[in-house]
């Protein structure tokens, strides 16, 4: 049976207006790239404990239009995050990315000017893309030496000034110096750790966050 023209119109403007009426959640989700190292990968814990996969039910249950990438890879130095960045950017075309590298610098005691310029460009690499970006930094146990430890922490604090970013001054905020916190390795968090974690990366990202 063949519709007539004014059974197809009223059947294309009760689509037209069931669409419009779609919520939020049934348009495309925007990505949030987090692009870190082995704290962001969740090493040693299942995938889903890691504070990057809270941070997608978090997202989720307070209702912003977002997904999660996590490109964050063990042992990953800014040298590599800043070799790589066009190419993460290219795949996931974020809306925000959470740049969470230069723990693995400090701890091969790294020169920390070129420490800079990576995070520098990294920055600069997701501005041109279109990203807003929140800096997460780090701090070294004090064995590093005190110049060396100071030195290392200032650096995120500059890149930001300088590149006008927002950003958390240690991810480890609040737990860093309890042993409890941290797997057999003393590095790497453990999985009770992790909504410590999300809670430090979500005082920064919040506001970078549109409904």
């Amino acid at each position: 049976m063949i519709c007539s023209v004014s059974a197809f119109n009223a059947i294309l403007r009760l689509w037209v207006v069931f669409t419009l009426a779609l919520p939020a959640g049934a348009a495309s989700a925007a990505t949030i790239l987090v692009y870190g190292d082995s704290l962001s990968s969740g090493y040693g814990l299942p995938r889903e404990q890691g504070w990057a996969s809270l941070l997608a039910r978090r997202l989720q249950s307070e209702k912003f239009n977002y997904k999660i990438a996590n490109a964050s890879i063990s042992g990953e130095t800014t040298l590599g995050g800043a070799n790589r960045i066009e190419s993460a950017l290219g795949t996931h075309r974020p809306a925000v990315v959470v740049l969470a590298l230069g723990a693995n610098d400090g701890l091969r005691g790294a020169d920390l000017d070129a420490m800079r310029a990576n995070l520098e460009a990294m920055a600069d690499a997701c501005r041109r893309a279109g990203a807003r970006v929140l800096l997460v930094g780090m701090r070294l146990p004090p064995n590093y030496g005190t110049p060396y430890a100071d030195k290392f922490q200032r650096v995120f604090g500059e890149v930001a000034r300088n590149r006008k970013l927002r950003w958390v001054p240690f991810l480890l905020e609040g737990f860093g110096e309890q042993r409890e916190y941290f797997q057999a390795d003393g590095i790497h968090p453990t999985a009770a750790a992790q909504p410590l974690m999300l809670d430090t990366v979500w005082k920064g990202l919040r506001p970078l966050l549109k409904r």
